[in-house]
This record gives C-alpha cells, structure tokens and sequence, in this order.
C-alpha cells in the first residue's frame, strides 16, 4: 500500500487519511509547505481531499512547481482564480457535492467577511459530518483547515458557537463515519483546546511566542510524556525553516512515532509564498484541466437558490418591483395583466418563508385580540367608576354649611371563569397564559429568569406580560420573584402544580430537548450522588460550551443542583 512521504526518513500509512493532524508553527517557518505537501501525497493516493483556504494563497495546486507544467485536478470554488464562485450561504450544498460527488476541491473563502466565513462554514460543517453518517457515504475523505483558528476558535464570538461546535464534531467523531482533519495554524494559543487536544498527532514546526507554546501543552499534557516534553519545547525556537516534529503516541503503531525531519520538496506551485523586493512575481503558465460541466450547473442552481432563499436579497427583489410599479401610470387592464404576469413570474417565497410571514401574522393578531380585550376591560372599568360619581351626594344641612365626603367606592373582586378567561369575560391572551401556567406549575415562585427560559420569551416580552398579569391582580412580584396568586389559579385552573416524585421525572424526561434529557439521565441514575462536569461531558458526549449551557438551562428549570464547584446533582425535588 502506498506510504505518504512527507519527510526525508518519515512516511505515514495511508490510514492518515481518517487521522486528526495539528499543524503548528509561527508564520513563515514552512507549515503552509508541509501542508501542500501531505494534500499532494493524499490526492496521488487517490484520496478524496477538501481544502479550506482562508487566505486565498492556495491556488498554485493546480499547477506543477515549476509553473509550466499542470499540477493536480483540484476544482477551486470562490475566491479570485476560482473556477466557479461560491456563495456564502451556499456550505450546505457543497456539502452535499462534495459527499455525493466524491469530488477534491480548494474552497477559497478570501472574498468573504468574517460573519460570512462562519455562515459558510457552520452549514458546511455540520451537514458534511451528518452526511458521511450514511453507510453509503463512509468513504475516505481528508478535510485540510488552514488558519483553523478562524473555524475552531478559543473565544467564539457571537454567532461563531455553532461553527465551532461542528468542528469539535468533526474532530472528536469525524474519523468513525471516514472525515480526517488536519488543523493548520500559526497561533496555536487562539486555536480551541478542545479541539487541539483531540488530534492524534502533533507536527510541530519552529515556534517562539510563548503563549503558543504554552497552548502545546494542553496537546503534551493528554498524549507526551515529560521527556518527550523538554526535547520538543527546547529545540522548537530554533528549528531551520522546513524542520518539523512528528509526534504521534500509539499510532500508527504501538510505539507511535516521535521524530524530527526536514519536510520534502512540494511538486506544486508555491503560490503562498511572500513576495521579495525587486523581484518580480512567477505566473503559472499551465493549470491541470478539471470537468467543471456538471459542477457549474449544480453550483448555478446553488447560487440561485441562496439569492432566492436569502431574506435581505427578497426583500431587496421586493422592493425594486415596487419601485417600478410605482413610478408608472395607471394602466390600461390589458397592460396591468401583463404587470401581473411579470410579477407572478419573478416573485419567488418558499415554504420557510411562507411559514414565518404565517408565524408574524398570527403574533401580530395575538397582539390585537389582547388590546381589543384590554380596551373593553378598559371601557368596562371606567363605566364601573364612573357610575357611582353620578349619583347625587346627599345635600349638606343648612345649618352645619359643610360638605359630607362622598361614600366610598368598594372594588368588586374579579369575576373569573373556567376557560382562562380573565375578570369581565375575555379571554386571556396566550402570551399572558404561558406566564401564568409557569407561575402555577411552580407554587414556590419563579425568578424572571426561570421565565425567560421556561417560557422562550425574549426578558422584554416576558416582562410585558407580567406587568399585564400584575395589573390583573394574576401574579405579585417580590423582588425578582414571580407568583401567581389565588385569583390567577382561579382565572387559569386547567393548570396544575407539577406531579411528584417519580411521575415529575416521567415529566421533565419527556419534555425536555435530546441535550437536557441526556444530561438529566446521566443524573438520575447517579443520585443521591454528584457527577464531575467534566464526567458528565464523558458520559453525554458533549464538549464543555455545549454541556454547560445545557446546564444553565436545566438550573433554572430547578432540574439540578450544585453541592460543590465542579460537581452536579439531579434536584433533591425530583425525587420527593
């Protein structure tokens, strides 16, 4: 079988191809070469390879290293030399060509913002990794990330969870349904530990910044042993350009593998190289051919697809077809069925649109049954009020000449019904009901955070529809505690307290989302004793992000408890 030759004395078996690898070293120390050089041995082993390129630099694959000849057969998507563009709500369906089609290709993301980076690669991601779970998919495939830290960062910010929740997927399981990784970055202390500490093997190139070799500790810590240590973390700031650590424990044999080489030759154009002064850049002058037929056409319809399906773009549609219906004159009927006609043919809304135009309208007519009600109750009240104040007050004495205070006005306590109706009849909003049955189902009181989750109310709604119940006489607050009070039972008394005892973790087990109910399991069975986070990630399957967050949401559902740092326990109440 053929070996991967990456070093002077180093190969690697074939089996790499499903191995997660970190690439590490500082900028301009030959990591983006060693690269180059694993995808050229893959591909002319015949294995399916997949290269993210953040930068743009990556073209020169196509090309033999001396530019004159052509190199492999790689399709590039996007970027300035892609063969066809790519769209960055298009990771889904190349996805879907990449599984289906068994086909090599560069994804060349250098024309994309950073937002757009992590639209593209969160569907790419997750859908390449749900695809490959099919048996008929399970085929060999290397998945390249260069600048990883961009894909799987140590601090994702807003709308990045996502993306690296699909890498650490990827990563930790990918290998099983055939997804190899190699991680490539020149920062490795902003690559994710989670993600890092997962790779089978280490290759490390010349580092210096101190954070960055801290951040190969967490690596060193799970798989090394100290010696191996001190002999990788001496020579590393001063390795030539081109040398590299390979270090591998247990694999691909027992003994594994802890070798230092010079990186081979690359056979493909470097296109990645720094420009020199005064000397003038080399432009291939033969690129390898590719069958691009059939991928243009999937792509087209891809990028057509994204444009239909992407809001700010229909909305964008609409509002031009507005514009030109507005700047034309009345027209005659036999002209305005042709403006009909062009309309209908243009306008283009899919189900998932049509949904949430129907979600909008049915909240917007929530909305206007609640202040209708409100304002009949309104009316109702300010009838009842004034009602009193028109009947005469009894004429003062003559003699005493002073005024007799008015009687005063008793309020009526409200009136309620058994459907949930409020005090003069009309219905309780729903918005309203689902605060209140919350409040009911927990006699003890709710914090306003409890709501929110409980509820999937955003804090200003929730907040809005407790003030409605507290003007109702519903709910009191104290503090930031929520409880409804004997009218608010009464106005709602289909809903109950929860059951007890073993009929309340039937409950929650069969309520809760496939994350909570897991983590709740793993919990019950354990009680009376506390789990370690971090067993509880090893017995769910999930990473820490994902694990605590889970968490939160189960503390303020009073689902757990936390006896001490660290540890969590299924809620004593759970089992009353």
């Amino acid at each position: 079988m053929k070996k991967l030759e990456l070093g002077k004395d180093l190969t690697l078996p074939l089996e790499a191809v499903t191995q997660t690898i970190a690439i590490l070293a500082k900028r301009r120390a030959g990591k983006s070469y060693l690269m180059r050089r694993l995808v050229e041995q893959l591909f002319g082993a015949g294995q399916q390879v997949v290269l993210i390129d953040p930068k743009g630099d990556q073209w020169g694959v196509r090309s033999a290293a001396d530019g004159k000849a052509p190199g492999l057969p790689i399709v590039i998507l996007g970027g300035e030399r892609g063969d066809v563009p790519l769209e960055s709500s298009s990771g889904e369906v190349v996805a879907k060509l990449v599984v289906e089609e068994r086909v090599s290709v560069l994804l060349d993301l250098s024309t994309f913002r950073k937002h757009e980076v992590a639209t593209f690669m969160t569907a790419f991601m997750e859908n390449l990794y749900r695809l490959k779970a099919r048996e008929v998919y399970r085929t060999p495939m290397m998945l390249v990330i260069d600048e990883a830290d961009a894909v799987a960062p140590q601090k994702p910010q807003k709308g990045e969870e996502r993306m690296l929740g699909a890498a650490e997927d990827i990563v930790r399981r990918g290998g099983q349904r055939g997804i190899g990784c190699v991680l490539v970055t020149q920062r490795s202390a902003v690559l994710n530990k989670n993600v890092l500490t997962q790779a089978q093997m280490l290759v490390a190139l010349r580092t210096i910044a101190p954070q960055d070799l801290a951040a190969m500790n967490a690596w060193i810590d799970v798989h090394g042993t100290p010696e191996q240590r001190k002999t990788l973390m001496e020579s590393l700031p001063s390795l030539p350009v081109g040398d590299a650590w390979f270090w591998s424990p247990g694999w691909p044999t027992a003994d594994g593998i802890f070798k230092r080489t010079h990186v081979l030759p690359i056979e493909t154009f470097d296109s990645g190289k720094s420009p020199e002064p005064g000397v003038k850049p080399v432009e291939p002058k033969n690129l390898a051919d590719v069958d691009l037929d059939a991928l243009k056409g999937q792509m087209a319809a891809t990028i057509e697809k994204a444009k239909a399906d992407d809001p700010k773009l229909l909305r964008a549609r609409i509002r031009e077809l507005e514009g030109q219906v507005n700047v034309k004159k009345a027209p005659a009927a036999s002209a305005a069925e042709k403006i009909i006609e062009k309309v209908v043919e243009v306008q283009v809304l899919k189900d998932a649109q049509l949904r949430r135009a129907e979600g909008l309208l049915a909240r917007l007519q929530e909305h206007g049954e609640r202040f209708l009600a409100e304002a009949a109750a309104l009316r109702q009240s300010i009838a009842a009020a004034a009602a009193p104040q028109r009947r005469a007050a009894p004429a003062p004495a003559p003699v005493q000449r002073r005024s007799i205070p008015a009687p005063a006005v008793a309020r009526a306590a409200p009136a309620h019904r058994a459907n949930g109706s409020g005090a003069h009849g009309e219905p309780l909003p729903k918005g309203e009901r689902r605060i209140l049955a919350a409040c009911i189902q927990f006699p003890a009181g709710l914090r306003r955070e409890q709501l929110t989750v409980l509820t999937t109310f955003k804090r200003s709604t929730r907040d809005r529809y407790i003030l409605y119940l507290k003007e109702k006489g519903y709910v009191d607050q104290v503090g930031e505690v929520v409880n409804a009070t004997d009218a608010g039972r009464a106005a709602l008394p289909d809903a109950e307290p929860l059951p007890t005892g073993e009929a309340l973790r039937d409950y929650w087990l069969a309520r809760l989302p496939e994350g909570e109910r897991k983590i709740l399991e793993a919990l019950i069975a354990a009680y009376p004793k506390a789990i370690q986070r971090d067993d509880l990630s090893e017995a769910t399957g999930y990473q820490r992000s994902t694990r605590d967050r889970y968490l939160l949401y189960m503390r303020n559902k009073q689902l757990i408890e936390e006896p001490s740092r660290g540890e969590v326990r299924a809620s004593e109440g759970l089992f009353e």
